[in-house]
């Protein structure tokens, strides 16, 4: 597909999914006054790169941490679907796939609901595929997983004719400077060249190459890699396992992030 402008000189884009949607772990001050810290993310960056290239941009932002595949389908996918944006994108199932007895299949049937419905209100609809975890020793055992689950999404790509971001192929994520503390979300750079290539997939000029090299880094010591291990063991994949065994979710009484289509500019006051 080309050329991201409606030839209205407005755009309008809906994001649904989960914390990656979200922005977490990409922080921003809240408006003016308030101290509030909030998250930015990949698709409030998209949002602003839109905005350079097609003028006024009317943006919503449907996502909610922790939220699995059918919480998406049912809640965000109606609402997006009532707001008829030109543009939606749309990742989710993550949640799902890192989960004890995890059902690709089953996970794809709802996805491919949620991707029809969505494909019917005639927007543009952009999927993501998951991250290959070869390079992450706690999630390497998901491989297998997560490329059968991202089989599934390039076939209901093709099927409803989707655009796909790639996450699998993007190789200048394997390096831990693109992931936050807790290992499982990204970092501020990493929300940024993801929003780059996203961009870059929808013909918007993104002002940036997502794929520009790191600078160079030293060699961390392999004892403190392995105090860095600990520390996030303790202070993360232990509190993350509590609350999958007890049915919690850090997503829990929290509602969209930006739930209607309004200008941009409103969204990034202050920050």
């Amino acid at each position: 597909m080309s050329g991201f402008s409606n030839g209205r000189g407005i755009v309008s884009y809906v994001a649904l999914g989960d914390s990656f949607t979200e922005g977490l772990d990409d922080p921003h001050l809240g408006p003016e006054g308030t101290g509030e810290v909030r998250y930015r993310g990949w698709a409030d960056r998209l949002a602003e790169y839109l905005a350079a290239t097609c003028g006024e941009v009317r943006y919503a932002n449907l996502a909610v941490r922790g939220r699995l595949i059918r919480q998406i389908a049912e809640h965000q996918v109606p609402r997006a679907a009532e707001l008829r944006p030109d543009v939606v994108t749309l990742c989710a199932g993550g949640n799902d796939i890192i989960r004890p007895g995890a059902d690709p299949d089953l996970t794809a049937r709802i996805f491919e609901a949620a991707v029809r419905r969505l494909a019917a209100t005639g927007a543009r609809v952009v999927v993501f595929t998951g991250m290959d975890t070869a390079f992450q020793p706690v999630m390497r055992h998901l491989r297998g997983k997560i490329a059968t689950y991202n089989m599934h999404l390039r076939a209901i790509a093709d099927d409803y004719g989707c655009d796909v971001v790639d996450l699998w192929s993007m190789r200048v994520l394997q390096d831990h400077r693109a992931w936050s503390g807790d290992r499982l979300h990204f970092s501020p750079e990493g929300h940024r060249r993801i929003a780059l290539r996203v961009c870059e997939i929808l013909d918007a000029c993104p002002p940036e190459d997502w794929r520009a090299p790191w600078p160079a880094e030293d060699p961390r010591p392999w004892r403190a890699a392995r105090r860095e291990d600990l520390l996030w063991a303790r202070e993360y994949l232990v509190p993350w396992i509590g609350r999958r065994l007890t049915g919690r979710s850090s997503g829990d009484g929290r509602a969209a992030k930006r739930p209607v289509l309004e200008p941009l500019q409103s969204a990034r006051r202050g920050g």
